[in-house]
């Protein structure tokens, strides 16, 4: 071979390697896809547990603080419980030690900034229930222990069906 063959070999040889495309293949790319559907499936699930997570520990904090207050309620007027069901008007204005509304300095309270809403279902009505009572007879976000004022003054969650006490 004579050296302008020889470089001729090398040129075409040189420009066959440029034009080679480099790149992934169609069955790699595939792989990827179904490894990235494979941990897809087995994290979201858990991100869903965790926001239902978060729902319920934010249900049973928030009870926690409304049994405090109704406790603060309490004491400050006689030994008498606030009518939640109602409405929350007792825990979210001022009141004299009767219960009534009043804008005096000695006032009492309130007791929240505003009505709470149950972070499972979204509702804050409150309906009257007692220890006994596994569910309330309408949709509700709440279910307290009033009983015409004679009540333990306990108050629940309800779970996702609105009328089922909330498991603590």
């Amino acid at each position: 071979m004579s050296a302008a063959g020889a470089t001729a070999a090398k040129l075409s040889e040189v420009l066959v390697m440029r034009t080679q495309k480099s790149g992934f293949t169609l069955v790699e790319i595939l792989i990827v896809v179904i490894i990235l559907g494979i941990l897809a499936a087995i994290v979201i699930p858990q991100f869903a547990n965790a926001s239902q997570d978060a729902r319920e520990s934010a249900l049973l904090s928030q009870l926690q603080t409304l049994r405090s207050q109704i406790e603060l309620y309490k004491l400050q007027h006689l030994d008498k419980l606030p009518d939640l069901v109602t409405n929350w008007n007792p825990m979210i204005t001022k009141t004299d030690s009767s219960g009534a509304l009043s804008v005096a300095a000695k006032a009492f309270g309130p007791y929240m900034e505003s009505a709470p809403t149950n972070p499972i279902n979204t509702l804050s009505t409150v309906t009257n229930g007692n220890t006994a009572l596994a569910a309330a007879a309408a949709d509700c976000g709440f279910i307290f222990d009033y009983n015409a004022g004679n009540g333990t003054g306990r108050i629940w969650g309800t779970g996702t069906d609105k009328r089922t006490k909330y498991p603590e």
